[in-house]
């Protein structure tokens, strides 16, 4: 299996992944609220968005700006379920169980963290 840096490295090949980047006031944000606040927040918009086995606006349910959590989504590919199969083949109109809730929002948490590091 691969690490989550390496699956990273994959997602950078993309043009269209590798265009998302934090800007200060997320950082802002990360720094105000925490690491921990930020992971909690990426699991309840996971259980919330994107672990239901049918989602209604499936697509769209992940917007471009207005989070931290919401931009990394994007760029790693864990911002709707048709992304999810194409990327990380997890299997659409399924429940997400629990392994891959943890492994979206791990994800997630790593891709912010090489965020950090660039700013640093």
């Amino acid at each position: 299996m691969k690490s989550y840096h390496d699956i990273l490295q994959d997602l950078k090949k993309s043009t269209f992944r590798s265009k998302f980047k934090l800007k200060e006031k997320d950082f802002d944000y990360i720094k105000q609220k925490g690491l921990d606040t930020i992971k909690s927040h990426a699991y309840d918009f996971i259980k919330k968005r994107l672990a239901p086995e049918k989602i209604l606006n499936d697509g769209k349910q992940t917007p471009m700006k207005g989070h931290p959590v919401f931009i990394a989504q994007h760029a790693t590919a864990t911002c709707c379920r048709g992304c999810l199969e194409k990327w990380h083949h997890i299997p659409q109109n399924k429940k997400l169980n629990e392994n891959e809730i943890n492994f979206i929002v791990e994800l997630i948490i790593t891709w912010i963290e090489e965020q950090i590091k660039y700013i640093k």
